[in-house]
């Protein structure tokens, strides 16, 4: 096994451990059962593996609800946090120790107060949450290889582009730029909000054309909102908008390009990733 180390912040010396006892042909099966990863050169999947190795390193990953942890989602759920954060400071993970793993969906107590100020509770059923200062939740059968899923959905980069936005203030779609001198705060607020906006418009259009003998509610009405350059809960906020439209530049960009050009190019600066160019050719 990988001889689990928990560390607020890993020392070069148990990071250093911790890829040696990575296994190599482990390592590759783990990069080709994730098809967004075969877009990466040779150096990028050497510079991945040593994320991956301070992220095991640093953070405790627990099962939940009967989950046995094995090397093998260990590494798939290393593999595809490390990915946003291949070309910034591994640091912006730090402030939170664990990640907790469930075989499957997991139920979340809720409230909210509607418009008239009536409170709800309810409970709702999870494939991933990121707690603020605490752990990050998820459903093994969302987060591992395969499965039927909706084009761009990567539970485990929607998690973790939480914590990133998360990580210097409140969920609100604004991850730090402090290390962008090239990102100014006025532009990434212009252009999220914009292109926020251009997604409710979008979605009040498609709403529109649904039958009235269709429930939009449900998988009926699919459809429609495939219609959509991304899945419609980037529609909640706009703390959903990036870490939705995240999962979808990492998985699948093609739609996102096309339909938010601005976003996605602001994206490619903010990840200093293109998934549409050329790799490495961003990289620091």
């Amino acid at each position: 096994m990988l001889g689990w180390l928990l560390a607020r912040g890993a020392s070069k010396s148990r990071v250093a451990q911790m890829q040696a006892r990575i296994n190599p042909e482990l390592w590759t099966q783990t990069l080709a059962s994730h098809a967004f990863l075969a877009r990466l050169n040779d150096d990028e999947r050497t510079a991945l593996q040593a994320r991956v190795a301070w992220f095991l390193a640093s953070k405790a990953m627990t099962g939940a609800g009967g989950q046995v942890l094995t090397d093998e989602i260990r590494l798939s759920i290393a593999a595809q946090a490390c990915l946003p954060i291949l070309y910034l400071d591994p640091g912006l993970y730090e402030g939170w120790t664990e990640v907790i793993v469930y075989p499957s969906g997991f139920l979340i107590p809720r409230t909210d107060m509607d418009e008239d100020g009536i409170v709800h509770e309810y409970i709702e059923e999870a494939a991933g949450e990121a707690w603020e200062g605490g752990p990050v939740v998820l459903s093994w059968e969302d987060a591992g290889p395969g499965g039927e899923r909706p084009e761009g959905f990567n539970v485990v980069i929607h998690e973790f582009a939480h914590k990133l936005d998360l990580q210097f203030g409140q969920a609100d779609g604004m991850p730090s730029l402090h290390a962008h001198p090239d990102i100014t705060p006025r532009l990434w607020r212009r252009v999220l909000e914009a292109s926020y906006e251009s997604l409710l418009q979008q979605l009040e259009t498609i709403e529109a054309a649904i039958p009235p003998d269709v429930d939009p509610e449900s998988e009926e009405a699919d459809p429609w909102y495939a219609q959509l350059p991304i899945d419609p809960y980037a529609a909640t906020d706009t703390a959903e908008f990036f870490a939705v439209s995240s999962e979808a530049f990492f998985v699948h960009p093609g739609p996102l390009r096309a339909a938010m050009p601005e976003w996605y190019g602001l994206l490619v600066q903010y990840y200093r990733q293109d998934p549409l160019g050329d790799p490495g050719r961003l990289g620091a």
